[in-house]
Formats: structure tokens, sequence, C-alpha cells
């Protein structure tokens, strides 16, 4: 995150478990309103599953996000 301003994505300590997989592993992220964002990585790295639970799609196993952080 480049910006002093609250950001209008977070999430902190997200983690997704599928029985024994761990899915996406405690991350952490900020995005700053107008900044570009994306996640890169091999298949069954988590992105999608991550994206899921920001959209509020697919239960948070661990951890907060938060969409639309207020004051935005």
């Amino acid at each position: 995150m480049t910006s002093s301003a609250a950001p209008l994505i977070s999430a902190r300590g997200l983690g997704k478990r599928f029985g024994e997989l761990i899915a996406v592993d405690a991350i952490d992220f900020g995005v700053a309103r107008g900044e570009a964002f994306g996640f890169l990585g091999p298949n069954g790295a988590g992105k999608t599953s991550t994206m899921r639970m920001i959209a509020c799609v697919s239960p948070v196993t661990s951890g907060a996000p938060c969409p639309l952080a207020s004051g935005n």
C-alpha cells in the first residue's frame, strides 16, 4: 500500500482451509482507492479462494476481510 489514507479493501490474517488443506495461510494486504492490485501465483496458490472470501461468496476460516473499509 503506497497511500497514507485508509485502505478501501484490506485483509488481516486471512485464511481458508478445506479440511486438512490450507488454501490461504494468514495473508495481510491493503488496497488504497485508485490503486491497481493483482494476485499472481501458480494454480492452487489460493488466488481464487482469496477473491471469493473478499467478495463474501465463501466463508472465511480465519482472519478478517474488509471489502469496503468504513469511512470510504
